[in-house]
């Protein structure tokens, strides 16, 4: 298999196989890939330790690294999934939350391993997409949520 040109490396404190195989079962066109050991020791683990995961979100390619606690996720990065309808969108938060995640604001949760999620159903997108008055209301409904109602959002839009 030829490696992809670009892939996004996620750090992760020796957890990266346990967030891959999460992400895995629980998004859309993901799966888990190959898991490398260390061929030695290394400043957060010992030869043979879980190095490295390949996995893919949503199709996008993905490499965990078990880098260890120097460098925490932060709500600078965040992967923003786009859902459908109420029913994905409460899927997934629900997933992320539930297994020992927590909310946050606007369609914004954080899952057990720190990484920043948008659930961010395509309405919305649509709605500040539109601008104008249309998007200013959206954007107001959003605002007080946590996570995205639906039928708040295209009730905004319809003014």
């Amino acid at each position: 298999m030829t490696q992809p040109k670009a892939t996004l490396c996620l750090w992760f404190d020796n957890e990266a196989e346990a967030a891959a195989r999460f992400y895995a079962a629980t998004f859309p066109d993901s799966h888990m890939g190959r898991v490398h050991r260390a061929p030695g020791d290394y400043p957060s683990g010992k030869a043979g330790d879980v190095l490295t995961v390949e996995f893919t979100i949503c199709g996008l390619p993905c490499l965990g690294l078990n880098g260890g606690p120097a460098f925490p996720q932060t709500e600078a990065f965040s992967l923003q999934i786009a859902t459908e309808d109420q029913a994905e969108t409460d899927r997934l938060w629900d997933a992320i939350v539930g297994n020992g995640g927590r909310e946050s604001a606007c369609g914004w949760c954080k899952d057990r391993w720190g990484m920043n999620w948008q659930i961010t159903p395509r309405t919305l997108t649509e709605a500040l997409a539109a601008g104008g008055a249309e998007a200013a209301r959206a954007f107001a409904a959003m605002m007080d949520m946590t996570r995205i109602d639906v039928a708040a959002i295209d009730a905004a839009r319809r003014g």
